[in-house]
């Protein structure tokens, strides 16, 4: 595997520079259920509005829960599926769309869910294992199938396990697998002072 460290423009983190959305998962590695608890535990402990904390998770490992592991594959989208199958283990991150203190609507509900997955990210990188956020996956279904309470939006799938062989991919996703890794110049995103 060639290296996939960020070209960064500016010093960042090594573990911010570290992280990336590779498909290729070593499906003989399991997850255990301490490695989820730690990265679960890096999630909780993210910034939120109010610290409402929204986020909700619903978690599978493949090795130990295999039925529970199905469930959550066959929601994800056939191309999403193609690969994710060899993960360690499957997670459907939810949010919360009210404050639970008065009931009114939470706007932040969504960004508040994006900072507890990003945390789990980067303490997954620190961990040497890997994620993939998708939000190929079949949102009525996983109200359904996961019994999602009202109130509760299903937004995104994370796929963790531990770096496989790029061969394991069709040849589409292999060729991602060892492109340069590109970002917009802060040029085109940055507006200093107002547009």
């Amino acid at each position: 595997m060639t290296d996939r460290t960020a070209p960064a423009d500016h010093p960042i983190h090594p573990l911010i520079a570290a992280r990336w959305s590779p498909r290729a998962f070593d499906e003989t590695r399991a997850i255990s259920a301490e490695q989820l608890a730690t990265l679960l535990e890096a999630a909780r402990w993210a910034a939120s509005c109010f610290n409402e904390q929204p986020w909700m998770f619903v978690t599978a490992r493949r090795h130990d829960e295999p039925e529970d592991f199905a469930r959550l594959l066959s929601l994800l989208s056939e191309n999403n599926q193609s690969w994710a199958w060899r993960c360690g283990a499957l997670v459907i991150g939810l949010a919360r769309q009210t404050f639970a203190a008065n009931g009114n609507a939470n706007a932040m509900a969504g960004y508040d869910l994006g900072q507890a997955v990003a945390q789990l990210a980067l303490q997954a990188v620190a961990m040497g294992l890997i994620t993939h956020q998708m939000r190929g996956f079949d949102i009525a279904r996983a109200r359904s199938e996961l019994r999602v309470p009202a109130g509760v939006e299903p937004m995104v799938a994370i796929a963790i396990g531990h770096l496989g062989d790029v061969s394991v991919l069709n040849e589409t996703y292999a060729a991602r697998e060892v492109a340069p890794r590109v970002r917009k110049p802060q040029s085109e995103f940055v507006v200093r002072g107002r547009f």
